[in-house]
């Protein structure tokens, strides 16, 4: 149940919105002009009336009481989830208690929390009930296993011939004939139902061209599929770890088997990356007993934000399980004990040599790791010439920003937050460099997102 005392705060709520436009939106929104009638309850309801360009004001109400992550219902037509009159009802609870006062939910809100609420319960106890889902054939699933594999591996070792002729022709030729060769390869792994060789099919041809060096990249990210490929066809004399890494990166679907972890998770972070035809979330949670730090996805079709959200700054009280694979981070949301609530809780920090060589030492398990969770502890974000660096504070090493990272105006709110004095900062450290996604100020202060 969240406290209704203590309010989250602006950048926690900003940091649900599925997109930038969505985020500006909801800004305009979060002031009392344009509301009217709205409310919460001491039970996790914020509801509100929002003046629109129809004759009839939006009903807009929030669930902000859902271990899950706050939901939303609003009667505007868009299909944003949260949509910019939601964000905005959430900025106004957050920033305004006189303006969002505690009161009794009108009868269209509470039907609506109350139907969602009877709902989760009924599929809480199902699940628990232990009752088979469905009548799957284990037979018939084992002979559907074998010809995946069968199709993966003939991909396998097509990839493997491209990648020859590459070589053999000599890697300029890539730079000539384009990118549309690429797609063509790419296509052939999806056909295959090798997804994951199809994503890096694609990220190489994004790399001819692309500045100095761009042969050395390319022949690095060249060995790298090679390996995976030769992974694959000699996955079942690999351990069984590096076996299951193996199959994930190729892309074929695992379930999460490791036993529950119940702790008192800190979310980290979240943040959306998007393709034609999905979108996927990613959410770092870093947990105050096990101090693991762990990471969730969740995906939506395209134009959809996923349905999962937590706001970042705040902890939970949950249960995750681990996918199988060599080192991997990722888990599966188990059950939720309490809904998100703000904490004081800040993960412990490291230097930059240190973060090197954790990610380092990751890619002896994960060879084909783009990058792993870390939080640098007392470091001062500096000018590098053309680009930016984190520099220890009380030392003489730092770690690059990211290309994408300089490119972002989280980059600008980190140098606003540090203004040349020391700063804790999570993000994701790799061969590329370090990504910042969240930081806190060297005293007391809130989470402030940078992505």
């Amino acid at each position: 149940m969240t406290q209704q005392g203590v309010r989250w705060t602006a950048d926690q709520v900003l940091a649900l919105a599925p997109d930038a436009a969505s985020r500006k939106a909801g800004s305009k929104l979060g002031a009392a002009g344009p509301w009217s009638e709205a409310g919460s309850s001491d039970e996790g309801t914020v509801w509100g009336l929002c003046k629109g360009s129809g004759s009839k004001p939006y009903q807009t109400v929030v669930d902000i009481a859902d271990a899950a992550g706050p939901a939303y219902k609003c009667s505007c037509p868009s299909r944003k989830f949260p949509c910019k009159h939601a964000l905005g009802l959430l900025l106004l609870w957050a920033a305004d208690e006189a303006a969002v006062p505690p009161g009794q939910a009108p009868e269209w809100a509470a039907q609506w929390t109350a139907g969602r609420r009877e709902h989760a319960a009924a599929k809480k106890a199902g699940a628990g009930s232990g009752a088979p889902s469905g009548s799957a054939d284990p037979e018939a699933a084992r002979r559907r296993a074998e010809r995946r594999a069968e199709r993966v591996s003939a991909g396998a070792v097509e990839l493997e011939q491209r990648l020859v002729d590459l070589l053999r022709g000599g890697l300029a030729t890539a730079e000539q004939s384009g990118y549309g060769l690429w797609e063509e390869t790419a296509a052939r792994m999806v056909d295959a139902q090798a997804q994951g060789l199809a994503g890096r099919v694609r990220e190489l041809g994004a790399i001819p061209s692309t500045g100095p060096g761009w042969p050395v990249r390319l022949l690095e990210e060249c060995a790298l599929l090679h390996l995976l490929g030769r992974g694959w066809q000699r996955r079942d004399r690999l351990p069984a770890a590096l076996a299951a890494t193996v199959r994930s990166r190729m892309g074929l679907p695992v379930s999460a088997d490791g036993p529950p972890l119940r702790d008192r998770w800190l979310v980290l972070a979240q943040y959306d990356t998007t393709d034609p035809r999905l979108t996927t979330r990613r959410i770092w949670l870093h947990g105050a007993a096990s101090h693991r730090t762990v990471l969730l996805l969740s995906y939506g079709a395209a134009g959809r934000a996923p349905e999962l959200a937590l706001p970042v700054g705040l902890s939970l009280d949950a249960e995750v399980s681990a996918y199988p694979g060599a080192g991997q981070p990722r888990v599966a949301l188990g059950e939720q004990i309490s809904a998100p609530v703000p904490t004081a809780t800040r993960p412990p920090g490291m230097t930059t040599a240190q973060a090197a060589a954790r990610y380092g030492d990751a890619l002896r398990e994960d060879p084909w790791l783009e990058s792993v969770p870390v939080t640098l502890d007392r470091v001062v974000p500096t000018p590098d010439g053309d680009g930016w660096q984190l520099a220890d504070s009380d030392g003489d090493a730092a770690l690059p920003l990211t290309p994408a990272a300089r490119s972002r105006p989280g980059l600008w709110r980190l140098v606003a937050l540090s203004g040349g004095a020391p700063v804790r900062v999570f993000g994701e450290c790799g061969h590329q460099g370090f990504t910042p996604l969240t930081a806190w100020p060297e005293g007391p202060g809130d989470a402030v997102t940078l992505c």
